[in-house]
């Protein structure tokens, strides 16, 4: 499948929809770390949270590029953290999802299918 094709570059519905939390040494400030730490906020003594993530009545990583459900994508997507590489769109591998299944429902979005993976001809 190509890169214009994936349905999560149109989607985006997960960095919408969820806070992203994970351990501070995953930020550039350690230095095997590659999320950029002025792009997170603390959250506790070891963990950072995306900002535009942590909660509240609209929830929105900063990073997020574009419209949801038309062109979305992620801003800094080589150096996302882990809790990004962990969601796994449904029905990518041949498996349900829900978290990713949640995250569309939220915004009014179609639970993907996997007829959503089938090369554009």
């Amino acid at each position: 499948m190509s890169e214009a094709t994936h349905p999560c570059l149109r989607c985006g519905a997960c960095c919408a929809a969820f806070r992203v939390a994970f351990h501070w040494s995953e930020t550039d400030a350690h230095p095997q770390g590659l999320t950029p730490s002025a792009l997170t906020e603390t959250l506790d003594p070891h963990r950072v949270v995306m900002r535009g993530t942590y909660g509240g009545a609209s929830v929105r990583c900063e990073q997020l590029r574009g419209e949801l459900a038309r062109d979305a994508h992620c801003g800094i997507y080589p150096l996302r953290p882990s809790p990004c590489r962990e969601v796994r769109p449904a029905w990518e591998d041949g498996a349900p999802s829900a978290q990713c299944d949640r995250a569309r429902a939220v915004h009014g979005m179609a639970p993907l299918t996997p007829g959503d993976w089938a090369v554009a001809g």
